[in-house]
């Protein structure tokens, strides 16, 4: 199994602090040989608290692809009004001894390497990466408990990763454990509760809690076998169906209670539907499958 101990520790020479005292050796000089990313931060910048760590993972993570200089611009506003810094964070990247390109902003890592590409070639997936990649895998593959110790190990890094947190949710939920599922969702800190990941985990424990509160399926087959129309009944099928992996199955319960009453609940079926869409991703072959068949009756 991949790790992530000392991920954030790179070869030594690849991160410094520097002044202007050694600006030209350990950027301009530096460059010549390998590009060189210029941090300016300063101490009361919150974003740059932010971007700093990101930084210097993906610095360390780019195996000497490029360097990283950090100047604080309280201590060295020479060289940061020479090179114009309007505002921090501010990265520059040098390259034969000239600046070349520059960000403003805290960015995610992802934009960070897609600004290293262009000047120093494409950077790998991290060995994080790596492991959210191998877990991803493994709940493919229904082995949760796997799955689930991969993203434990991560959140013991990382505490905030998003996927983490959302893909540890999911086991929990697979595994029948709403407390610790709903424990690890409420971890995640509020300007993170709108992201993708976390709305669809959060989605998919309540659904589970949902499902605990029904009926068996074959008392439900069976309350439909008596009267077709028992819209309650095909709905809280679909639910229990869901609960057992069976998607398709239960997107059908949902997509026939919309072609006998569009209206029924104020188009709940149709809304549980986007529900479900929502928990398995818009780009899974269910959500595929099953908008195709909503959209043929809904426009036929």
């Amino acid at each position: 199994m991949q790790t992530i101990d000392g991920a954030d520790q790179g070869p030594a020479g690849l991160i410094k602090d520097v002044d202007t005292s050694t600006f030209m050796a350990d950027v301009i000089e530096a460059s010549q040989d390998v590009p060189v990313l210029v941090d300016f931060w300063a101490p009361w910048c919150e974003p740059c608290k932010a971007l700093t760590p990101v930084l210097e993972r993906v610095v360390n993570e780019a195996g000497g692809a490029v360097r990283l200089a950090k100047i604080n611009i309280d201590e060295n506003q020479q060289i940061a009004s020479q090179m114009q810094i309007r505002s921090v964070p501010t990265v520059v990247a040098f390259k034969d001894g000239r600046p070349v390109d520059a960000f403003a902003g805290a960015l995610p890592a992802d934009k960070i390497k897609e600004f290293i590409a262009r000047f120093a070639g494409e950077i790998g997936p991290s060995p994080l990466e790596q492991m959210l990649e191998q877990a991803a895998m493994l709940i493919e593959g229904r082995d949760f408990e796997s799955a689930g110790g991969i993203y434990s190990q991560i959140l013991q890094v990382e505490p905030q990763n998003v996927i983490a947190i959302a893909g540890l949710t999911r086991v929990l939920v697979e595994l029948g454990d709403l407390e610790n599922a709903e424990n690890v969702l409420n971890s995640a800190q509020a300007n993170l509760e709108n992201t993708p990941e976390i709305s669809s985990a959060r989605a998919a424990l309540e659904m589970a809690k949902q499902a605990g509160e029904l009926g068996d399926v074959q008392e439900l087959e069976a309350a439909l076998f008596e009267n077709p129309d028992n819209h309650r009944a095909r709905f809280d099928l679909a639910l229990a169906l869901w609960a057992q992996g069976r998607r398709d199955d239960a997107a059908d319960q949902l997509l026939d209670i919309i072609a006998r009453d569009r209206e029924w609940q104020d188009d709940g079926a149709r809304e549980q539907l986007v529900k479900f869409f929502e928990i398995a991703g818009p780009a899974d072959p269910f959500t595929l499958r099953a908008r195709r068949k909503l959209s043929s009756l809904l426009f036929a």
